[in-house]
């Protein structure tokens, strides 16, 4: 990896001056808006890279995405190399269908510290939830729009750190995260388990995310979703030429190491994961 090739793969011509809280805010948009979030990766068995800089190479010479790990480990890894001072924490995400709040290593959290403008001032920043934050928020208790959606901090109510609470509209409820930092070694078991067992939600599930200025896009299996601040337009995709075409042009993750075989392979695992959730929803019980 090197540092001008990822900035150029977040549409970066250089670096913002810096560090600085504004270098913070330009690199963590362009971040999040050119790099998807995505488990098509885990659709294949095998796993995938945990080292940021496996990860970052992989993002450059493919375009390929990532998950939490690997999302927030390769945008510590260009902060890092730009100076800024970088800090890795444990946490958990609370969804719909997994409701309590907990602390378990499913999700790296980040934080920045020592900026210029106010040197005690710690900024949280994640690149990883998907439909998550757009630009960082300062470390402290309060509420916050990032367009489409309403975010608030405060204390955690499950470890000695913090908790960011999701807008309702997100499948997301909330995320908890210790205040004591981690490293990467923190999160390789769990990182192991996610990216390859049949249970995993990464892998049961095709996902992809990409945050707009504006707005949230979500593909789940083959079903479309882009959420505005007053409404969520959805559409489900009816081909395997849309289906790429949409990965490629609009989500910027144009799989170019798929042969016809596995691509073909791909699109029936999400036809049958689409079907499969519509059984589920008409027979709930």
């Amino acid at each position: 990896m090197t540092t001008t090739a990822l900035l150029q793969r977040i549409r970066l011509d250089r670096a913002p001056a810096g560090p600085s809280a504004e270098g913070l805010f330009v690199l963590h948009r362009a971040f999040v808006t050119s790099i998807p979030y995505e488990s098509v990766q885990y659709q294949f068995g095998g796993g995938g890279p945990l080292d940021p800089r496996v990860v970052a190479a992989r993002m450059i010479a493919r375009e390929a995405g990532g998950y939490c790990f690997q999302m927030n480990g390769a945008f510590a890894l260009l902060l890092s190399e730009l100076g800024y001072q970088v800090t890795m924490h444990r946490g958990g995400v609370q969804t719909r269908s997994v409701p309590a709040a907990r602390v378990d290593s499913t999700h790296l959290v980040l934080t920045v510290t020592d900026l210029p403008e106010a040197p005690e001032q710690v900024w949280l920043v994640d690149a990883g939830l998907g439909d998550g934050l757009l630009e960082p928020l300062p470390l402290e208790v309060g509420a916050t729009r990032q367009m489409p959606y309403d975010f608030r901090l405060g204390p955690s109510s499950v470890t000695a750190g913090w908790r960011l609470e999701h807008d309702a509209r997100s499948v997301i409820v909330g995320m908890d995260f210790e205040s004591a930092p981690a490293t990467l070694d923190d999160f390789a078991e769990r990182h192991a388990h996610l990216s390859t067992a049949a249970d995993s939600p990464f892998v049961r599930a095709a996902s992809v995310f990409l945050r707009r200025p504006d707005s949230v896009l979500a593909l789940r299996s083959r079903e479309l979703a882009e959420t505005f601040a007053d409404r969520i337009d959805t559409t489900v995709l009816e081909t395997q030429t849309e289906y790429y075409e949409l990965l490629a042009d609009v989500f910027q993750l144009p799989l170019p190491h798929l042969g016809p075989a596995q691509r073909d392979q791909l699109w029936r695992r999400v036809v049958q994961q689409y079907d499969d959730y519509l059984a589920r929803v008409a027979n709930p019980g």
